[in-house]
């Protein structure tokens, strides 16, 4: 079965910050944690801004995210905290996936770095852009040295509808001569037009201060 994703995103510069990391690391990653379908929950910050977070979620399926457990917890029915967070930070990503390449692999988790470029693509593109990320653009970057893993999503809901995800071992890969050679083909420069409303950012996993 195809593994799915919930990535959420906040530029939380305008909050306090002690009040943001007390918040997802007390509440609202643990309510994930518990919850059923969830396979790792991970926070990350951008290299370049600590104030971007990002959360990562891999789970069972795209299913999960339409089940009791996590409907009792998400959406409408987020907690007042959550709700008074959300409501003060600048959401910047928000994807409900389906894992399409490859398909069933989740985070391997042995790197402190991911990128994730995430794009909306219109409904006449969509079929060129999946089989380009499937044939090609996964299957290319995911054997760049120092890339461990590469993966596409597509997104039922959300702010954008695809998103490519790629596990580094070091942030500057992706930037990278030989990462620039990989990714730019004939076929990346005719799907590029698609990619419309871009959202690509290098992350470091968050370590809670002491």
């Amino acid at each position: 079965m195809a593994k799915g994703l919930l990535v959420a995103g906040f530029d939380y510069s305008m909050v306090d910050a002690g009040e943001f990391n007390d918040w997802y690391d007390t509440e609202h990653l643990p309510e994930r944690q518990r919850c059923a379908g969830f396979i790792n929950c991970v926070r990350w910050h951008a290299v370049d801004n600590p104030k971007v977070a990002i959360a990562t979620y891999d789970l069972e399926s795209h299913a999960v995210l339409h089940s009791p457990p996590y409907q009792a917890i998400g959406r409408e029915n987020l907690s007042p905290w959550s709700k008074r967070m959300t409501a003060k930070a600048k959401r910047l990503l928000r994807i409900e996936g389906e894992q399409l390449a490859p398909g069933d692999q989740v985070m391997q988790g042995t790197t402190n770095y991911i990128m994730v470029n995430a794009s909306q693509i219109p409904p006449d593109a969509i079929e060129e852009v999946k089989r380009w990320y499937r044939e090609e653009h996964v299957v290319r970057l995911g054997a760049v040295p120092g890339c461990v893993s590469a993966r596409h999503f597509f997104s039922y809901d959300g702010t954008h509808n695809s998103i490519g995800i790629y596990e580094l071992e070091r942030p500057e890969i992706c930037a990278s001569d030989v990462w620039k050679e990989a990714a730019i083909t004939p076929w990346t420069l005719k799907v590029r037009p698609f990619l419309t409303n871009p959202f690509r950012v290098v992350l470091q996993r968050y370590k809670r201060a002491a």
